[in-house]
């Protein structure tokens, strides 16, 4: 059942807080269709997962609104950055995976009231999934590479501030992007990009991850030639 928020966000930001096994990824969905007012954090909090999606009312295309989808992972890595031991290591997928010390853990995802690039989206929704303990006992070992924040360091984290963190740097990055371009946050994302130069595979395709274009496009390079994948090709239905 949502509730009024417990947590203290930024202006212009408004907490909606879901208990039980509540989606707040799908919750915001349906709050932005009803057309709810962008800066809506709606989240779930148990004691093993931190789930949380932040509604977004673009004024540019779809194309270039998907850059949240980066921006939200930086202010990630900035909160942890914050609250974290100073060895604790974030880094950043080009497909909203999150990497703590290597290991997989948890990821960011998209959804917007339009799959087309071209079009200004009525809404765009930006959801966070992060594991904060490991599963149950005897479960990991069908998954050796994932791993789980409070495993990795970082058990006196608290979730709740972590996600307060987590909004505020995101509207900090969020205003530097509006006001300068995406140059400062291309040249932030780049140094936290996870396999950079190496070989990955995404949706079938296998190359070199040369790096991201202007709007975060993924460009994979095969033998033949290199491939620009958008990352509205990300984007899931609600």
């Amino acid at each position: 059942m949502a509730a009024m928020s417990e947590l203290s966000f930024p202006p212009l930001m408004e907490g909606l807080a879901l208990s039980g096994a509540e989606d707040p990824f799908a919750l915001a969905c349906q709050k932005a269709v009803l057309g709810c007012d962008a800066g809506l954090v709606v989240y779930n909090l148990s004691h093993d997962r931190l789930q949380a999606a932040l509604v977004f009312a673009p004024e540019v295309a779809l194309q270039q609104a998907m850059t949240m989808l980066p921006v939200c992972g930086i202010a990630l890595q900035n909160a942890l950055g914050a609250l974290a031991p100073p060895e604790v290591a974030v880094h950043l997928q080009w497909d909203g995976g999150l990497r703590i010390n290597g290991g997989r853990c948890g990821r960011l995802r998209a959804a917007s009231s339009t799959s087309e690039p071209s079009e200004v989206p009525d809404w765009l929704v930006i959801g966070l999934d992060l594991p904060l303990w490991p599963p149950g006992e005897g479960e990991t070992g069908d998954h050796p590479e994932d791993t789980a924040l409070y495993a990795e360091g970082c058990a006196d984290v608290d979730a709740g501030q972590l996600l307060e963190s987590w909004a505020r740097h995101a509207l900090h990055w969020i205003n530097r992007w509006e006001d300068e371009g995406t140059e400062p946050v291309h040249a932030t994302w780049r140094g936290l990009a996870q396999d950079m130069g190496e070989t990955i595979s995404h949706k079938g395709q296998t190359g070199t991850f040369l790096g991201v274009d202007e709007d975060f496009g993924l460009l994979l390079r095969d033998e033949a030639t290199t491939h620009l994948i958008p990352l509205t090709t990300l984007l899931e239905t609600p």
